[in-house]
Parts: C-alpha cells; structure tokens; sequence
C-alpha cells in the first residue's frame, strides 16, 4: 500500500521560537527525514553563516531525541507526532483522497455521519458543509428543484435550504420575487 504514497509524504517550513529568526524545514519522504536550518541574523558572526541539513532515516529518526526535541520546539507537539506516525508506517490515507473524491463519498453517508465526520478535521468541516455536497443531498430529497429554490440557496447556501421546511421554504421564496420586482420597479 506505501506505492501508493508520494515520495513526499510531508513538508513544513516554519520559524524558530523568539527571539531567533532562523528558518527551519522538515521534509519527510517515504525513507528520510530531511531537516534544513537557515541562520537569519544581523549579528556579524552569524552573517557567514551557512545553511545546514540533517538527513536521517524513519528508524534513526525514532531513536534521536535531539532532533525530535528540535522538531517539537519549532513546529510544535502535534507536528511531532504526526511525524511518529509516518515514521512508523501508520499513514492517513483518507486524507490524501481528492476534495471531488471524498464529497462523492461524504454523499452516501447518514446525515448523523455527515454531522461527526465534520468535527474531525478542519478539511472535514469544510467538504461537509460544502454547497456541492448540500446540492446534491437536496436533488436527491427532492422530485425537483425550481429556478426559485435556486436563487435562494445561492443567497443562503444549499445546507440551509436543505434544513428550512417546506413553508418557510416558500415564504423566502416570495420575499425574494417581492424584492425582486420592487427592485425592477425602481429601475423603471
């Protein structure tokens, strides 16, 4: 299943904690970690300063807990232990799933499903509280949708329109037709 990674599995940039001013990355591949380090500094002894790396592998990576505790005080505890987990084989392979790919399969969940999976993640949050996903959930609830409930799940997204019932559904509707043709009426 690994042949199915890139061969970046990760990459972070980032800065040192104040007050340094030194840049950082971190590169994980399928068999290295790769750290690199630029030194930004007024100061005249740091100015000649040259760019450093370290590259270890997944296992020497898991046994060096200097550059672990560098890694935690730059990029932080979380960024940490994701990279224990790469390191260890244990990859995320639904997150690596397209936006497309993923809304085609959010669709088939239940709406309590919908509901979890949106509080997993920010990226979750975002696709299942998508208009494309909410659109598709109301085609398939409803025998047909008019150029009105069109309009109006433009100006209030598909999520709500899926929501609001049946009558209140057709009062926006009708403010939307009165304001429409008030607006008409001025313009002529």
């Amino acid at each position: 299943m690994a042949s199915w990674l890139p061969e970046t599995l990760f990459e972070i940039v980032g800065q040192g904690p104040a007050p340094s001013k030194d840049y950082y990355q971190l590169l994980i591949t399928q068999t290295q970690i790769i750290f690199r380090w630029w030194k930004i500094s007024l100061r005249s002894e740091y100015r000649s300063a040259k760019p450093g790396e370290t590259k270890e592998t997944h296992e020497d990576f898991l046994e060096n807990s200097h550059l672990q505790v560098q890694v935690a005080l730059i990029f932080g505890a979380k960024i940490l232990d994701y990279v224990f987990n790469l390191c260890e084989g244990k990859f995320d392979f639904l997150e690596r799933l397209s936006d497309t790919l993923l809304l085609k399969i959010i669709y088939f969940l239940d709406l309590e499903d919908v509901a979890r999976l949106s509080q997993t993640s920010s990226r979750f949050a975002k696709l299942c509280k998508s208009d494309s996903l909410w659109e598709q959930i109301v085609q398939s609830a409803c025998d047909t949708i008019t150029p009105d409930m069109r309009a109006l799940a433009k100006d209030v997204g598909w999520r709500q329109v899926f929501f609001t019932n049946k009558i209140q559904l057709q009062r926006q509707i009708r403010r939307k037709r009165q304001r429409q043709a008030k607006q008409k009426e001025k313009h002529t």
